[in-house]
């Protein structure tokens, strides 16, 4: 694999909603309750999750798009409307994918330290990580609203690597959107993507990722051939 070879790896950075989780339902729920207040037609499902991955003010902006609105003032107002919702039915229909849980697990057991980069605003964080017992097995979790800016800017990979002590090139940031692989390969890291999650319709494999992958226990495999000691 490119950009592997010279380096040991023990970092690995996720991605989350499209990668750990499938959020899809309860985000497009809680868009279609946003559109039932806004005396709005609802949406179906798949249209809404097209719209998922640069965090939930594009979400709301696309969100409204589709009923050709653009207008700064709905958009604030249809956001906080959104928020509310989403707080209020966040982990109902989500699940996490599977070989998930037993994945991450073998990562740790094998000494990697694994941290999540997620452009979902924080607020949410802390309620999906406990539903899936995911609290301890993250060192350090950033959203998309902790930084100024969110992927694919590499800075927040950047930040993690930074407070963790440890460089990019020992790095990996896996992903199923263009923004985690723009984001890792500005960051100058190895990128995973993985094919089920949500990359606005558009094959994963496009964006030239080190390596692509249909599920989420063939890229454990993957990862723990980086030795990393």
């Amino acid at each position: 694999m490119p950009n592997s070879a010279p380096h040991t790896k023990s970092l690995v950075i996720f991605d989350l909603d499209g990668t750990l989780i499938d959020s899809a339902p309860d985000l497009a729920a809680a868009v279609n309750r946003m559109y039932a207040q806004l005396e709005l037609p609802i949406m179906p499902i798949d249209t809404i999750k097209s719209w998922v991955g640069n965090g939930s003010l594009k979400l709301v902006e696309r969100a409204l798009a589709a009923h050709k609105i653009d207008d700064a003032k709905a958009l604030h107002l249809a956001h906080d409307i959104f928020l509310a919702e989403y707080a209020r039915q966040t982990i109902d229909k989500t699940k996490s994918y599977i070989g998930v849980t037993q994945g991450l697990e073998r990562l740790k057991q094998a000494g990697f330290v694994l941290a999540i980069c997620t452009n979902k605003p924080s607020r949410y964080l802390p309620e999906i990580l406990a539903h899936f017992g995911w609290v301890d097995v993250f060192e350090l979790v950033i959203g998309g609203d902790a930084l100024s800016v969110k992927k694919p800017d590499p800075t927040p990979l950047l930040h993690i690597c930074e407070t963790l002590g440890i460089t990019p090139a020992a790095a990996i940031m896996v992903g199923d959107s263009k923004n985690d692989i723009l984001a890792g390969q500005a960051a100058d890291m190895t990128t995973l993507a993985l094919r089920y999650g949500y990359n606005y319709g558009e094959p994963i494999d496009l964006m030239n990722p080190d390596a692509a992958f249909d599920d989420f226990g063939t890229l454990t495999d993957c990862i723990l051939t980086y030795s990393h000691h």
